[in-house]
Parts: structure tokens; sequence; C-alpha cells
């Protein structure tokens, strides 16, 4: 069964179809228990954590923040979807949020132990979830999505902002 969106090219603007294609093939459990992000992010260390490479750009602390908060708000929704409430599954203000937030405030180490939380919260909720229940369909923006392909574009989202911070922000500082 075939998603409305495999086979065509995505970019970031699109949100959810660009974010599931960066994993489409890998499996979620693989896919959430991978520690790369969490390695090259304390490879960084608290003096670089800060950098933006732009004024208006967010700094790598802020960054971390927000794959947090979207894993956060993003598995409130799979939970959502996975126990039969109809729910948009798209949608959020992140530069609120990160303006709202105090990311820079916070050492590397706390915001490391965040995303590890997150995380953990994370593979325990898809440890509960049936074969069943992850082929439950649910909208992103104007795409029909399976609980599976959603929880896949999570990190999808991670891995895109994680290809940012090495083109833009650690090949600058280096």
């Amino acid at each position: 069964m075939k998603s409305d969106f495999q086979n065509k090219s995505f970019y970031p603007a699109q949100g959810f179809p660009y974010y599931f294609d960066l994993v489409k093939n890998d499996d979620l459990y693989t896919l959430f228990s991978s520690l790369s992000s969490v390695t090259l992010l304390k490879s960084i260390g608290e003096e670089k954590a800060t950098y933006r490479y732009a004024p208006t750009k967010w700094s790598i602390k802020q960054i971390m923040g927000h794959i947090t908060d979207h894993e956060r708000i993003k598995m409130f929704r799979a939970f959502q979807l996975s126990r039969n409430e109809r729910v948009e599954l798209w949608g959020y203000d992140q530069n609120l949020l990160v303006a709202n937030s105090r990311f820079d405030e916070l050492s590397l180490e706390q915001l490391l132990t965040d995303i590890s939380s997150v995380r953990k919260a994370s593979l325990s909720f898809i440890d509960t979830l049936s074969e069943r229940q992850l082929k439950k369909k649910g909208k992103a923006r104007h795409y029909e999505i399976t609980l599976e392909e959603f929880l896949k574009s999570i990190i999808g989202h991670e891995r895109h902002h994680i290809n940012i911070i090495k083109e833009n922000y650690l090949k600058k500082t280096s």
C-alpha cells in the first residue's frame, strides 16, 4: 500500500512529505532507537551551541529544543490518532514556541537530557502500538497518512535539522 506522496520529490517547506521522504525505507523502531543525532549534538560543545550562522537564524541550542518540542507535540497527536480521536496531525507555530523558550539559557547537557528523555517516552509509546494501530489513517495537511508514516516523519524532521546543523553551523564554525 503506497501513500499518495510516495515516489515524488518534496521540499522542506512542504513539511510532512519531505520529512517522510528522509526516512521512508527505515524501520520505525530503528529510527527511534538511533543515537546518531544525540552523538553529533554531544560533540558540539557548549561554546558552539549558541552559534547562529545569521542574526535571524536559531542557535544550535534552539534547534535542539525545537526538535524536542516537535517530537513532544507530534507524539501527543500520534497518541490521539492511535486511540481514534479525530485530530489534525499538522501545524503549530514553531517560531512562537522557540521565541517563548529559554533554550539558549539551558546547558547543552540539559538539552541533551531532555531530547533523550522525550525519545525514551516515544519509544515506550511505540512499543504499545499494534500493527492495526500503526495502519490507522489520519490527515496531515492534505495528505492521508498512516500513523506509522506520521511517526517516521518525526525522525525525518529531526534529520532535516541535523543536516542543517551539519551544513550551516558546523562547517562555518570549524
